[in-house]
Order: C-alpha cells, then sequence, then structure tokens
C-alpha cells in the first residue's frame, strides 16, 4: 500500500509554514513499517495516479502550497500530469510545486520535451521546482538551460552527506542561493539536521528551510485509512 508522507517547509525569518512536501512511502502490510519505495518508477502509473486524486480531495490545509516528486520520466507522462493538473484544481488556491528530482540515466530525455511540459503544467496554474541542484546530475551546466522556467530550487543537504561532501556545503550553498537571487527564484534548503546548520543557514541569510530539525514527515492518513 502507497500513502503520502507530509513534511513542513518553514520561513525562518518569518517564523512560518508556508507548505508541505507529500513523500510517497509503502508498507505491505498494515504490521509493516513504512519505507521508501524500492524504485519510484516502478510504482504502477495508475497507483500514483488514485493516489494523488485521493490525497488532494481531502487535503484541506490552510498553507500555500504542497510539493510533489517526480522524476523526469514521470514528469513527462501525460496520465501523471493530468492528475496533478487535477489536484490543482481541487486543491485551489493552494499552490501545487512540482517537483523534478535527479536520477542517473535520464539524460535520455530531450530538453525540448521537458519545456513543453513545464510550459503544459504552468498553464493550468502549477509551479516549476528543481529538485536536488548541486549534486548527481543536477549541477549548474545541466540544469542552466531550465532555471528560467522555475519558480523554486531545493538545495539537499542530506545528498552531499550521501557523497562525503559535507565540507563542500557552505560553499555550495552560497553558490545555489546567488544563483536563486539572480533568476528571482525561491531556494528551499532541505535536510537541516541540527541548530549548527540552522545557524549556518541564518549566516547566508536563506529563510526558507526544510529537515527533521524543523518536523519530520507524518502520514496524511485517508478517510479510507480511519
Amino acid at each position: 500500500m502507497y500513502r503520502y508522507f507530509i513534511q513542513p517547509q518553514l520561513d525562518k525569518f518569518n517564523n512560518s509554514l508556508i507548505g508541505y512536501e507529500m513523500l510517497i512511502r509503502y508498507r505491505e502490510t498494515p504490521q509493516d513499517r513504512w519505507t521508501l519505495p524500492a524504485s519510484f518508477e516502478n510504482i504502477p502509473i495508475d497507483v500514483q495516479v488514485n493516489l494523488l486524486k485521493a490525497t488532494a480531495s481531502e487535503l484541506a490545509l490552510k498553507i500555500g502550497s504542497v510539493s510533489i516528486n517526480f522524476n523526469r520520466k514521470q514528469f513527462l507522462n501525460d496520465c501523471i500530469a493530468s492528475a496533478v493538473i487535477d489536484a490543482q484544481k481541487k486543491l485551489f488556491p493552494v499552490k501545487v510545486v512540482v517537483e523534478v528530482t535527479e536520477e542517473a540515466g535520464e539524460d535520455q530525455y530531450s530538453l525540448a520535451a521537458i519545456e513543453q511540459q513545464i510550459a503544459k503544467y504552468k498553464a493550468n496554474g502549477l509551479q516549476f521546482s528543481l529538485d536536488d541542484v548541486g549534486t548527481g546530475i543536477n549541477v549548474y551546466d545541466h540544469i542552466q538551460p531550465l532555471l528560467d522556467s522555475a519558480e523554486e530550487i531545493k538545495f539537499a543537504m542530506q545528498n552531499f552527506r550521501a557523497e562525503k561532501r559535507e565540507a563542500e556545503i557552505p560553499k555550495e550553498l552560497a553558490f545555489w542561493w546567488q544563483v536563486a537571487q539572480e533568476h528571482d527564484m525561491r531556494l528551499i534548503l532541505e535536510g537541516v539536521e541540527n541548530e549548527q546548520e540552522d545557524q549556518m543557514a541564518d549566516e547566508l541569510n536563506i529563510p526558507l528551510r526544510q529537515g527533521y530539525y524543523y518536523g519530520k514527515p507524518h502520514l496524511f492518513k485517508l478517510n479510507a485509512d480511519r
């Protein structure tokens, strides 16, 4: 069974909740623990679409936005796009932000196809976010052509930890914060886990944050689960 967990996104300087990120999780039976799916790509399209529609119809949160993650293959799938557009209509005036994550082996998708899909989403009132900037394939040269189409970038410190690049975080974060300002985008700092990292973000004057230090993901129960 698949369900969404939601994690808060904060504006630290205004001390306000700005939105939630929706994170899909899986468990085989009610006795099992919720875990990350072994492969996001192997989740059946109809399962993703139906879960998204069910969640959107019950999500009544007085917040600015909800963010949903897709890899590039999922982002380009027209069935998923239709479900997300339908979710935006149900959730209005809450803004739906579509986050495109980086995964190895996704270079085969053309820039033109991605830009066309971005235009489709934005024409229906959604926003576009580039996740995982600075790690994996989402380095500056690779995503530079998409920056002017994005309302948001996300800098995931947990990815730098996984790549044993913790020492690079302050310099890389400062670089991407400058990129965000130059392109008039939001930057959300992900993976803030302790007071030291919170203070680093303070020193760099980065207001928008997400991480265990502020709140862990928690299960969004559907009416069918109650």
